[in-house]
């Protein structure tokens, strides 16, 4: 997630309308969120005044809609040399996703309309949705696999001849040359197509998906497009020898696979198959996504039962019983599928073998077993992966801070992705070139043997780390017999690959951090054991692959926080759970160890996209605010029977875009309280706009058109925007009544609440608005998720972000 949005203009909010616009090139200064003249104070409510519409006034989310955004963004080619930015920031651009079901009539009236049998049939469905979410995931992971192979293979094949033939003759400057241009050619392709047609597919697509399960609408991030460009993408990146994984994009597109087909439809390919439309809302639409991400890890690394505790610990914010065995089940049906077509594939079609894209092979626990005194040395591993997993992040940190700032621009993106493979294939020449640690070559064991100046029957150890997809150098790491590699060599590697994987982690290319780390933790694990075997002349239990693969658990867990899942991971693609227990110790130590330092890398990328994501408590020393101190006010309200020109200029009004309006009573007396009666969403008054739901001011019980769910669903998730909608000043003069279409039992709470209940009852929910009311529920706030989202526990105590917009 390390890609920004490239062109950036900043604003305030509450700008009052007699200011003055800032000077050209002049960045408007960020505020708080307070009202104008609070200075960074807590916004105060104003009492409500009476005009053609009832206006309390401060917009309480400022969201754009998409498409007028990317009219927008198109029609700006100035880039700011450099782009100002900050980590205590939220960018008001995000919008929520609607979790909470509007309970209005007409969704009343349609589930009182379904039967038993009705519902049976909806979960049938689901259990349908689940199995073809499986399967089509399954079969993506074989065709990256597969590809990814051909090609790989391909390029190793032409590079290893070359390098034969001008080891005799001379000129072995022309192989660095040929493998850095391959390299660089492959990366190229895809970091253009990231760069220029779908930035959202940059990076593993992690923190995109944790974001969307948490309530946070990304723009395009389970669009179709967005999945055929992370498939090319993450083919392109690992074939072009970047220091990077195919399996966690798999997480990405899993999710964006859910997403399509709970909908039964593509918005991108402008086919309805008219299936599934009971989905079409964000609650529906979540659960599947969770089980994508699942079935994603499922694939990648044959671990069904950890993909599901991937899901539950990493990505949902929110879970339930019944979701756990339709999101196992997803699981299961990806790893099936993975694994016929493989094992098909490779020549073996009854024998299932290959469970996912990465199978770590079986230890021999008879024969690797591990021993009470070494439980003590798999804590001092799971610390030494936490305080490099620290240092790992903290260097991405600086460097992500760098990419935002300087290289927005696509064309600077492409460059650095084929400076850094060019870079990555001459450190790997390089260091090949200058080790002299050559081994005996045995059977087929190595897929690519470099024997450059080593003996005949010799290969040289360093091509085997070098010289291969990152997967198999993982697997050599662990399975290679004791003695296949001079501890120089492991010592050499590990440092130069921490590096390269720092630096290419948050390039603009489609690529996953789980195998570099497992592959710098095997390395560094394996020098660990054979350091070990060393001091203790060659005992039996201190066998370099075991450490290999202790260190590959420890420094994982380092850079990515991950605990009960990742262990269940471990376990399930090593065939082993002896090891269980001491993979488990590695984890959590190197969580611990690595949190005093700094955040998890996905946690500390979603933070520097500047994205309003709702952690699971509120901040615990935030008991002294109130909700009326975090609430935005004063709020556009409507009344309960409103006019249509004042309903078009409230959403026509770009200062005050607000996506959620509360619905108070209709009174001609203005001494009488305007309780509040309900809240409804912008996108619902879109759809009565378009339809023209409106009823005549002579009499107001006449409604020209009635209107089903099924309009709303229609329209689903892509609402027309306001600028599309035509309506004539005759229809202006009608009224609208809002009655039937909004949530007449919208969630409130008293302006005296604390913040940490407001904050637990809106996070548990997965509320996009919460009305703020006085004893009189008269509405005198609203509160979003930026407004808690900006309260964030520094290390001076409870600091609040600025908000910007973008």
């Amino acid at each position: 997630m390390a890609n920004v949005a490239k062109k950036v203009s900043w604003s305030g909010r509450d700008r009052d309308e007699e200011d003055e616009p800032p000077a050209a090139g002049e960045a408007t200064p960020l505020l708080n969120g307070a009202s104008p003249g609070a200075a960074g104070g807590p916004p105060h409510s104003r009492p409500i005044t009476h005009s053609p519409f009832l206006r309390l006034g401060k917009l309480s989310s400022v969201d754009l809609n998409d498409d007028v955004r990317e009219l927008e963004t198109e029609a700006t080619n100035q880039f700011p040399s450099e782009i100002p930015h900050n980590e205590k920031l939220l960018l008001l651009k995000y919008e929520s996703l609607d979790y909470d079901n509007c309970e209005n009539q007409l969704f009343l009236e349609e589930e009182r309309r379904i039967n038993h049998t009705a519902f049976r049939t909806v979960e049938i469905k689901r259990w349908v949705i689940c199995a073809m979410i499986g399967i089509l995931t399954g079969l993506v992971a074989c065709f990256i696999d597969i590809v990814v192979e051909k090609l790989a293979g391909l390029k190793f094949r032409v590079v290893k001849d070359n390098i034969d033939k001008f080891t005799e003759k001379g000129g072995l400057s022309f192989s660095l040359l040929l493998w850095a241009i391959l390299n660089s050619s492959v990366v190229m392709v895809g970091s253009v197509i990231v760069a220029f047609i779908e930035p959202v597919a940059a990076g593993s697509g992690i923190p995109q998906i944790k974001c969307y399960l948490n309530g946070v609408k990304i723009p395009h991030v389970v669009r179709l497009k967005t999945l055929m460009i992370k498939v090319c993408g993450v083919i392109l990146s690992v074939v072009g020898g970047l220091a990077v994984g195919k399996e966690g994009p798999m997480i990405h597109s899993g999710a964006v696979i859910a997403a399509g087909i709970s909908q039964g439809r593509s918005t991108s390919l402008k086919r309805d198959f008219k299936i599934f439309e009971y989905f079409r809302r964000d609650t529906e639409k979540r659960d599947f996504v969770s089980a994508g991400a699942a079935a994603g890890v499922s694939a990648a690394f044959g671990a069904p039962v950890g993909g599901v505790l991937f899901s539950l610990e990493e990505g949902a914010s929110f879970w339930n019983q019944f979701l756990t065995w339709r999101i196992f089940f997803a699981s299961m049906i990806s790893t099936f599928t993975l694994n016929s077509i493989l094992s098909f594939y490779h020549g073996n079609p009854w024998d299932l073998s290959s469970p996912g894209l990465i199978n770590f092979g079986r230890f021999d626990s008879e024969k690797l077993g591990y021993t009470f005194q070494e439980i003590p040395i798999f804590i001092v591993m799971g610390v030494v992966g936490g305080i490099l997993g620290a240092i790992f992040n903290a260097l991405n940190y600086w460097l992500t801070m760098f990419r935002i700032r300087y290289i927005h621009r696509p064309c600077l993106q492409v460059i650095e992705a084929m400076l850094v493979a060019a870079v990555t294939a001459a450190v790997g020449f390089v260091m090949i070139y200058c080790s002299s640690d050559c081994q005996p070559l045995q059977g087929d064991s190595v897929a690519y043997p470099l024997q450059l100046f080593c003996a005949d029957g010799e290969y040289n150890s360093m091509a085997t780390a070098f010289f291969n997809t990152p997967e198999k150098s993982v697997v050599s790491l662990f399975h290679n017999p004791p003695g296949s590699y001079n501890p120089m060599t492991l010592g050499m590697f590990t440092l130069m690959y921490f590096f390269l994987a720092c630096w290419t982690y948050g390039l603009t290319v489609s690529a996953g951090v789980f195998i570099p780390s497992l592959l710098i933790g095997a390395a560094w694990g394996r020098l660990f054991g054979i350091s070990l075997a060393y001091l203790t002349s060659g005992a039996i239990w201190a066998d370099p692959g075991k450490y290999a693969l202790m260190g590959a658990a420890a420094q994982l867990g380092g850079i990515v926080r991950m605990t009960l899942s990742l262990t269940v991971i471990m376990m399930e693609a090593t065939g082993n759970v002896t090891y269980g227990f001491p993979i488990m110790l590695a984890l959590m130590t190197a969580k611990i160890v690595g949190d005093y330092f700094v955040e998890g890398l996905y946690d500390m990328h979603i933070q520097l996209q500047s994205v309003p994501f709702l952690h699971w408590e509120a901040p615990v020393t935030s008991h002294s605010l109130t909700a009326r101190e975090v609430m935005s006010a004063p709020v556009t309200c409507l009344r309960r029977i409103e006019k249509v020109g004042t309903v078009v200029d409230i959403l026509s009004d770009t200062s005050s875009n607000h996506n959620g309006f509360p619905v108070v009573e209709s009174s001609p007396d203005p001494t009488q309280v305007a309780g509040l009666r309900g809240l409804i969403l912008r996108s619902q008054l879109i759809v009565l706009l378009k339809h023209k739901v409106f009823v005549e001011r002579a009499n107001l019980t006449l409604v020209q058109r009635r209107l089903k769910l099924k309009d709303f669903r229609d329209a689903y998730p892509r609402f027309p925007p306001i600028q599309s909608i035509h309506v004539s000043q005759d229809e202006r003069e009608c009224m609208m009544d809002l009655t039937e279409f909004m949530n007449p039992s919208p969630y409130t709470v008293p302006q005296e609440a604390s913040l940490p209940r407001v904050f637990k009852l809106f996070r548990a929910l997965g509320l996009r608005h919460l009305v703020v009311v006085d004893n009189h529920n008269e509405v005198v706030g609203l509160v979003t998720r930026k407004d808690l989202a900006r309260y964030r526990l520094g290390k001076e105590g409870l600091e609040e972000l600025s908000l910007a917009q973008t």
